[in-house]
This record gives structure tokens, sequence and C-alpha cells, in this order.
């Protein structure tokens, strides 16, 4: 079947892989729709590993169950893209994102388990959900990306009244933003590089206001103003900007990720003493819920998406959403057009 692999440092191929088999265990999907990652864009720019086949945001229909008796062929479902081993001391607490073996046969995260940038698909069947009646393929796809955002402001327990900073405007920056209003902010900010991107983010209806990141003026002025900052880039401007816009006995929340070292002066935070938490990916409980609000309409994911693209299309959204000059937010690929 055809898909889309990484060929070299910001360059993709279309290339032919094995089409998967039904398994015992294993839910066999044919996908609908498949997400494009921040996560991602790192391992297209480094260019590695080879060959990985990557979308682990996805939402498809059952084609073989794999032996989950509550799923039947043609259901809509999505899932947790992790591998957790099910036994060690995270795992039998509830952390399953802390597990060593989380990432190791992830679907779309490892070259043992392509993921939704092909027509189908495999997953553990434990790692399943149903979607319920009533959501769309496209809020499916969503799911995931929204876990994130939500695990993440569940870390940084907003109250009533706070000021948030959101470091970045890509969506689980807007998720986070979302997110934070929801949980009773006084003052959403969004911080960009993209004027596009900010502004999107008032328009969405998530941010209050937003304000230039490369602005040092303005940057200057919001010193020490936030409660809790939640930083969505993943690069060291972004991480020194957090440790300078937190107010002192503040919260940091690092969302974003990064393949290389991030570099900030370590007194700022010391002084401030700031509280610093990273957050990867969600809980099992967290993703369920995340399904449960968007089917209740409590929370609309379905605003952010910014179009759909075919796997020919890949290599050019990519190099969209890396230009530092579009307002598109999540682009979802259908493997099948």
């Amino acid at each position: 079947m055809k898909s889309v692999a990484i060929k070299g440092v910001k360059e993709f191929e279309i290339k032919e892989i094995e089409e998967p088999q039904k398994e015992e265990g294993k839910v066999l999907i044919d996908v609908i729709k498949t997400g494009i990652c921040g996560s991602d864009i790192h391992y297209w720019d480094l260019g590695n590993p080879v060959g990985l086949v990557m979308g682990h945001e996805y939402c498809g229909k059952v084609v073989d169950n794999g032996g989950r008796e509550d799923l039947k062929v043609g259901d809509l479902v999505t899932a947790l893209p992790i591998s957790p081993c099910g036994h060690c001391e995270a795992c039998l607490s509830g952390n399953i994102h802390y597990c060593a073996e989380t990432w190791a046969h992830a679907s779309g995260l490892s070259l043992d388990n392509p993921g939704g940038l092909a027509p189908k698909l495999k997953v553990r069947s434990d790692m399943v959900f149903k979607i319920p009646d009533g959501m769309s393929a496209q809020e499916g796809a969503l799911v995931e990306p929204t876990a994130v955002g939500y695990h993440a402001i569940c870390l940084a327990d907003i109250k009533v009244g706070d000021d948030v900073l959101v470091i970045g405007g890509g969506i689980i920056g807007l998720v986070c933003a979302m997110f934070a209003k929801k949980s009773g902010a006084s003052r959403v900010v969004v911080s960009e590089t993209n004027k596009q991107r900010g502004e999107m983010a008032i328009k969405l209806g998530v941010a209050d206001e937003w304000i230039l990141a490369t602005d040092e003026n303005t940057m200057a002025l919001n010193a020490s103003k936030f409660d809790k900052v939640l930083e969505c880039c993943g690069n060291s401007p972004a991480v020194n900007s957090a440790m300078n816009l937190v107010k002192a006995g503040g919260t940091v929340i690092l969302v974003g990720v990064s393949m290389l070292p991030i570099n900030f002066a370590s007194i700022t935070p010391v002084m401030k003493e700031v509280t610093i938490i990273g957050a990867i990916a969600y809980k099992k409980e967290e993703f369920a819920k995340c399904i449960q609000m968007i089917a209740d309409k409590e929370i609309d994911v379905k605003k952010f998406i910014s179009k759909t693209i075919t796997l020919e299309e890949v290599q050019a959204a990519y190099e969209e959403l890396t230009s530092g000059n579009t307002d598109s937010i999540k682009i979802l690929v259908d493997p099948n057009k």
C-alpha cells in the first residue's frame, strides 16, 4: 500500500509498504483522517529515522477487531498510539506515559509500527477507543492532540482568576489556551512569532490577546506578569521567555519537545522560585475524557482544522507549517484520496 515515509532531512517520499494483516490483540483500522503533529515535524526536520511512516493522530473504521468483542467491523475508532508494557511501576500506578516502553513500538513513531500516513494501520486493542455516535472522523483525529493540551492544563492546576500565557500558537498551544479559559483563567495570552497565528488565536476565541514574541518592548512590559506559563514550542528562546514572563512563585509547564539541548540562565527561575513541570502525552483516562468532552460539545475542536490534504501533498504541508508565514493550525491527511 502507498505511504509517506521519511527519506532524508526535510524530505519525504511516497513509498510502497506491506499492508498490515489481521492479528490477535491488534485492531486493524482503515484510516480516514490523520493529523500532522508538531513532534512529527521534528523527525522530518532531522530526517531521522529514515523510512519512518508517521501519523499518530488518527481516526478510522475497524476492519478487524483483534479480539475486542465490544468492537465490530465499521466502528469509528481512535487510539492512544503508545505501547506501555503494562507491568512496570509506572503502568501499575496509571502513569502509562512514564513507561520506558511507551514509545518503543508506538504507532506512527516507530519503524516497526507504521502510522496514519498510510491507508491502513494496526494498533494494540487495549489502546483503542470507540468514537461516540455524533462525533466525526475529523474530531476523532483531533482527540490525541487535545489530550496533550488537556494533560498540560491538568498539570498547570489553573485557578479562577489566574493570568495565563501560552507560548506558541500551534494546535497544542491553542488547545492549551482553550482549556485555560475553560478552567477559569481571567486572562489568556498567546505569544507567537508568526503574526497570522497570533491573530488566529483571537479569531478562534481561545485567547483574549496575543503578543509578538520578537517584540522586545512588548515582552519587557509583560515580564513577571503571569501566574502560569505553558511553553509549547520547545526551543531556547521560548523557554527563556517562559522564565522571564512568569511571576515569582509561578509555574512553567514545558509542553514543547526539543531534540536538542535547551539553554537558559537558571538564575531567573531560581531567584523567582519558579515551579517547572514537564508534560508528556496524557493518561488513558484523560484521553477518554477528551473524547467525552468533544462528544458532549463541551469543546469545539473542529474549528482548529485548516484543511485536508492527500498523501502527495504532505511534503508541501510540512514546508508550509515550518515557513513561519501561515495561519494553518491543524492540517489533516486523507490517506485514501
